[in-house]
């Protein structure tokens, strides 16, 4: 947890404001120089707001409520760095949610591992009018994860990941399973 720093100096302090008349004066430079131990933290604090917007330098505590604040999918299990990296990539995610790249994204930051995607839709272009139309007639979107030890709270986790994720018109269906191992040489 953040606190004050003894010995923190000011990065402004106000006895070298003073009026000149003030500049020799021992009782005027020690009463303002507590009112720069007061204020040292808070300019502290203004000189470096920028790095706590920034999700790889801010402190953790800080970082999950950011991540709150910019509505980044986490539940607050995650380990740091994909804590971190949700948050860092949150604006970009609300850019391409509800599609396959959004959705493949949001799941690989949460789990560290890229989903399967199966889904029904499809696009195409022709010059006459009445084309066929491609893609299933019914949606449906089906996301499977193969993780190394599946849990069902990892079920349940990719079903609330997806069900926000996903464009809201289209059924899903979600799986995981484990992943399989590969023999080592």
């Amino acid at each position: 947890m953040r606190g004050s720093i003894d010995g923190l100096g000011s990065s402004a302090p106000i006895g070298a404001m003073l009026p000149a008349v003030f500049a020799d004066d021992d009782l005027a430079q020690r009463f303002v120089g507590g009112l720069d131990d007061v204020v040292a933290p808070i300019l502290n604090a203004l000189d470096c707001l920028d790095s706590y917007f920034t999700p790889s330098l801010a402190p953790l505590d800080f970082t999950t409520w950011l991540g709150s604040w910019v509505g980044a999918e986490i539940d607050g299990t995650e380990p740091e760095d994909r804590l971190r990296a949700a948050v860092a990539a949150a604006a970009y995610l609300h850019r391409v949610r509800g599609t396959v790249r959004g959705l493949s994204e949001a799941v690989r930051l949460a789990f560290g591992v890229i989903p399967e995607i199966t889904e029904s839709g499809a696009a195409d272009w022709h010059a006459r009018p009445l084309g066929p139309v491609p893609g299933d007639p019914r949606p449906h979107l089906h996301v499977t994860l193969r993780l190394p030890a599946p849990t069902p709270a990892d079920e349940h986790r990719l079903d609330s990941l997806v069900a926000a994720a996903r464009p809201a018109h289209m059924p899903y269906t979600v799986k995981v399973t484990a992943a399989e191992r590969t023999p080592e040489r």
